[in-house]
């Protein structure tokens, strides 16, 4: 069975109803975590740890769906080898 790796990030956006963060080098990375549960409690606890700044975001990034192992490499995976 294939891992599911999920990355819980976030930091302060330029807009709220946007997800343009406001300065990238202060990106909160939370973790990387090994399935949506734990991925989830982690959000939650940030997300109610900023909740009074409107300008501040949490996300979970689907790891596992970026790479799908069975298809063929694209021309960019290439250039690293």
């Amino acid at each position: 069975m294939a891992q599911r790796l999920h990355l819980v990030f976030g930091g302060e956006l330029i807009d709220p109803s946007r997800t343009e963060f406001r300065d990238t080098d202060k990106i909160h990375v939370v973790g990387v975590f090994p399935d949506y549960a734990s991925a989830y409690a982690a959000w939650k606890a940030e997300a109610q740890r900023t909740v009074d700044s409107a300008h501040t975001r949490y996300f979970i990034a689907h790891l596992h769906r970026l790479r799908d192992e069975e298809r063929e490499i694209s021309p960019t995976e290439l250039l690293g080898n």
